[in-house]
């Protein structure tokens, strides 16, 4: 039986995300905040394999992937069930303001906003990802030989490790950053590693 994804989320983020899980053979079931009524084009546009659902549904797979705005975050969390047992896949940068050229972050003071994800959906196994690099620079095509890098973090190393088998059937090249706390200090907007569109090439 095919895995089955959520995205909860189906903007820019969310629809890259879905791509990327259908290509490596998981269906998924994309959600937003006007319902899935409204979804009709996006699926269209996903293919086979993706269907439409409520916030709820989407969560109710084992694998979650949370695209939404961060401002969203904790009224979208509150309302669902149980995360117990469930992977959550944090793909949100923590922005208060984003307005290019002016951008503002939330503080959390000591924590990460992965950390503050965490404490948000207890239970939850949750992996930092996707959010280092805009989705527009994620999604060029590069030259021959040449894998666009991902980076992951998280405390849960068999979590990471099926969220890595699904990004290296896309041809990304995968570096775990270690446990949520550290890695998600690196990756996250403002990190040392926050913006960077890293490629990595073949040798020889």
């Amino acid at each position: 039986m095919t895995e089955t994804v959520g995205i909860l989320g189906a903007g820019v983020a969310g629809k890259a995300v879905a791509r990327f899980f259908l290509t490596a053979g998981r269906n998924v079931v994309i959600s937003n905040s006007r319902g899935p009524e409204s979804l009709g084009e996006v699926i269209s546009e996903l293919g086979a394999g993706a269907e439409a659902g409520t916030t709820a549904q989407a969560a109710q797979a084992p694998l979650v992937v949370l695209a939404i705005p961060w401002t969203s975050a904790e009224n979208v969390l509150a309302a669902l069930p149980s995360w117990s047992g469930k992977t959550l896949v944090d793909a949100m940068n923590a922005f208060k303001v984003f307005d290019p050229p002016t951008v503002e972050l939330f503080d959390f003071g000591d924590r990460t906003s992965s950390e503050v994800v965490a404490s948000l959906a207890p239970g939850a196994s949750v992996v930092k990802a996707f959010n280092h690099v805009p989705f527009v620079r994620l999604l060029s095509p590069l030259p021959d030989g040449e894998q666009h890098v991902l980076f992951v973090s998280g405390d849960d190393a068999s979590a990471k490790a099926g969220l890595r088998s699904v990004l290296e059937a896309n041809n990304f090249a995968v570096i775990d950053l270690g446990d949520l706390a550290t890695g998600s200090r690196l990756q996250q907007v403002g990190g040392p590693l926050g913006g960077l569109d890293l490629r990595l090439a073949a040798a020889g």
